[in-house]
């Protein structure tokens, strides 16, 4: 299992003014500044993650 499926999110909102487990799940993302990417492996916690702060990020890359 060579190939393991990545998934890449871009930070587009800020968290300021947001409640504090969701500025955490941003920080859990490798998530805390403006415009910022990360890849990351694509498994179902990590795409909880995502979907806790779907306003906040968006998924630029699946692979």
């Amino acid at each position: 299992m060579a190939d393991k499926k990545t998934v890449t999110v871009e930070q587009i909102g800020s968290p300021l003014r947001r409640p504090k487990d969701q500025r955490q799940t941003l920080v859990g993302l490798g998530l805390n500044k403006m415009n910022r990417r990360r890849t990351l492996e694509d498994t179902p916690s990590v795409r909880g993650m995502i979907r806790k702060v779907s306003h906040l990020v968006k998924v630029v890359d699946e692979a």
